[in-house]
This record gives C-alpha cells, structure tokens and sequence, in this order.
C-alpha cells in the first residue's frame, strides 16, 4: 500500500461509511466498496489480504461483504490466497448470506485456479458444521458460472456432490441444487447422468429445481 495510506484510518473511514447508511442495501454497501477498491488499485496483494481480515471482524455483514469483495476485485490480492487465508476469512461462518459471499467470490476462485488443493474442499464437504458443507458446493459455482470466470469443471463440481447428496440439512440440499443448476447450463449431460444415477438418495427439492432447469432452463417456472 502506498505509504500515504494509513490502513488504522482507512479502516476507521470504511467502519464510519457503513455506520452511516441508513439503509443497507448491496447497492449502498457496494458503493462504499467501490470507492475503496478504487483508493486500494496499486496497494500490495497482502495489504489488501490484512485488511481484509481486519475488516471480517466487523459488527455487521456488511463489514464481511465489503472485505471478501476488496480480495475479489483486486487481482493480485485475490491471486495470493492460500489455503491459510480462506480459512482466516472464513472463521465464523454462521449463515447463508456470508457463505454466499465468501464461496463464490473467494473459495472457489482459490481452487479453481489452483491455489488450494481439491481435498480442501472436501474436507469441507465432510465437515459436521453446515455451513462448511454449504461452502463446498458453493464454491463449485465459480468453477461453472460464466460471469465468474468458470469455463465448467464436471467432474470436480460432481465429486463434492457426490459427497453430499445424501445430506437433509436445509441449507446443504439448497445449495446442492445451485451447485447442479449452475452446471447444467454448461454440461447437461452429466447432471442428467447425476441425477438419474443418484435419484433414490436425492432430495425432492433437488431433483424438482434441476428437473426444470435441465427442462425449460428456469429453476421454477411459472404454470
């Protein structure tokens, strides 16, 4: 980070930028992020990782959203996580929202360029905390979500499935069908193939949301 930045005030300027909204929408939250992505454009990869993790410790979500996405958009800080960092960042899962960020925007960025090992993830997969469960399959997202960066990863998005197709937790059945939906758009094939060769184990819910994904490209159509 450029020596003219002291990281104790950009700290206390985020922290009072989020103090102050009045509502916080992901619009506003996102536009205190922005602004500070901005300031932090040539500040070192680890820099951004530290304050980061200084930021996960915040009263609010808010602080947690605005930390992963100041890792997620800045390429060199996002390049430079490890297995150490993900686990840093992720201390504290507790919901669904902050899985949903966390997931996607860092974890599976991590792995599918390689910078954490598959049995990572898996080890998350088997973990008897649902909210780790939860973050295996969605971090298969960025593996298979265009918009993401994911060119489709059939088999490593397949393998955590297969780990978890069982699993009656709300949460984990949830998003097990994101994890399917979001290959389907790429590999049809192979989630037809899934689902058909572990129907018996698989949740109604699942097997309903890919049905129609896999059928009319919607996960609940109308009518």
């Amino acid at each position: 980070m450029p020596s003219s930045i002291d990281t104790d005030a950009l700290i206390n300027e985020i922290n009072a930028r989020l103090t102050a909204l009045t509502k916080p929408t992901v619009p506003a939250v996102r536009a205190v992020r922005r602004e500070f992505s901005t300031r932090l454009t040539a500040a070192p990869a680890r820099t951004v990782v530290a304050l980061a993790l200084r930021l996960r410790d915040g009263p609010t979500f808010q602080h947690r959203e605005v930390a992963y996405e100041l890792i997620h958009y800045h390429r060199a800080a996002l390049a430079s996580l490890t297995e150490r960092d993900l686990a840093r960042l992720g201390k504290g899962l507790d919901s669904w929202w902050i899985v949903d960020t966390f997931a996607p925007y860092l974890a599976g960025p991590a792995w599918r360029e390689g910078q954490v090992p598959d049995v990572l993830i898996v080890r998350w997969a088997r973990s008897s905390d649902r909210w780790w469960r939860r973050a295996a399959l969605v971090s298969t997202v960025a593996l298979n979500n265009r918009a993401r960066g994911g060119t489709g990863d059939a088999p490593r998005t397949l393998a955590i499935c297969a780990l978890l197709v069982a699993d009656d937790d709300d949460m984990v059945v949830k998003a097990l069908s994101w994890a399917l939906r979001e290959l389907a758009k790429r590999e049809p094939a192979a989630v037809r193939a899934f689902v058909a060769e572990h129907a018996a184990a698989l949740a109604p819910r699942v097997k309903r949301e890919v049905g129609n994904k896999l059928r009319t490209g919607l996960k609940n159509p109308k009518g």
